[in-house]
């Protein structure tokens, strides 16, 4: 499908079921998803400032550093993408400023999170939160002023973890007043309490499947069963190739190299980065010619 005929991340939540995110946490896992005929992704802070700046998602950097790692991204792939803009990095001026560079980029969804700087990742504990009320400003500020009307904006709610379910639904409800296109509760400990905010909460709803956090592992069909829309595998692929990385440092120090040859093959790996693409805009345009050198 061309770029012009893909549909918008607004479309493709209404389509899919559910709409499923795999997490791109640097150029060729982003490169990879596409490749594997998925119709979006999604770029979180934990794996990116991971990968990228070799630092947990603890606060550490903020909007200038993983910007750049996300412009890096999302510069291999035209698919729709979702982009963690963490708290927006300030007061509302700063989410509305944060929104706005990520559009500026071509991102046509976000998610917004109501916790304090600095912040953490969802399923580590030591959170404290905005109040309902700041958070639903920022809610506000972002819809009233994002530069495309069809960017969908999602509200992330980490109060299951800080306080209980129920502030948790409390505030996802008012974020959706405030101008929510979907709504994201983070950290449900239960297959019930996904169920139950299911049944609570009358809008596109995500949830974040993070292998080795608080919510059990399912599968899109089984969420889609839950009544959820968006689907997010945000750390999958980092956590293999970390593994792999890890198997594949160990077995040459080691002197063992039982490992050698079951990674992806030299030509294969030239195909995923389009290595034969380059190489056809060389032999087809370039020119040969004498060079000629002073004496």
């Amino acid at each position: 499908m061309s770029h012009a005929q893909r549909s918008t991340f607004r479309q493709l939540v209404e389509t899919e079921r559910p709409l499923v995110l795999p997490g791109a946490h640097d150029a060729l896992s982003a490169l990879l998803i596409k490749q594997a005929g998925f119709k979006a992704y999604f770029i979180g802070g934990f794996p990116l400032v991971g990968a990228r700046y070799g630092v947990p998602d603890i606060g550490l950097v903020a909007l200038g550093e993983i910007s750049a790692g996300i412009r890096d991204i999302m510069a291999v792939s035209d698919l729709p993408v979702l982009v963690d803009v963490d708290n927006g990095y300030g007061d509302v001026k700063n989410v509305v400023y944060s929104m706005q560079t990520y559009e500026k980029m071509g991102a046509q969804a976000v998610f917004f999170e109501d916790q304090v700087s600095p912040k953490r990742c969802g399923h580590i504990a030591g959170k404290a939160l905005l109040s309902s009320q700041q958070m639903e400003a920022h809610i506000r500020a972002a819809a009233e002023n994002r530069l495309n009307p069809d960017t969908f904006i999602i509200a992330r709610t980490d109060a299951r973890e800080v306080y209980s379910l129920d502030e948790a639904l409390r505030r996802g409800e008012r974020y959706a007043r405030a101008g929510a296109d979907g709504i994201f509760i983070e950290a449900p400990e239960s297959i019930e309490e996904l169920e139950i905010i299911s049944r609570n909460l009358d809008v596109p709803l995500m949830a974040n499947m993070l292998e080795g956090g608080r919510t059990p592992i399912l599968k899109p069909t089984e969420l889609e069963d839950l009544g959820y829309r968006i689907v997010i595998y945000g750390i999958s692929l980092l956590m293999r190739a970390t593994r792999a990385m890890q198997n594949c440092l160990e077995d040459i120090r080691s002197n063992e190299f039982k490992l050698m040859g079951t990674g992806i093959g030299f030509e294969d790996y030239k195909k995923a980065i389009g290595f034969y693409d380059w190489a056809d805009i060389e032999s087809r345009y370039s020119v040969s010619e004498n060079v000629q050198r002073s004496e």
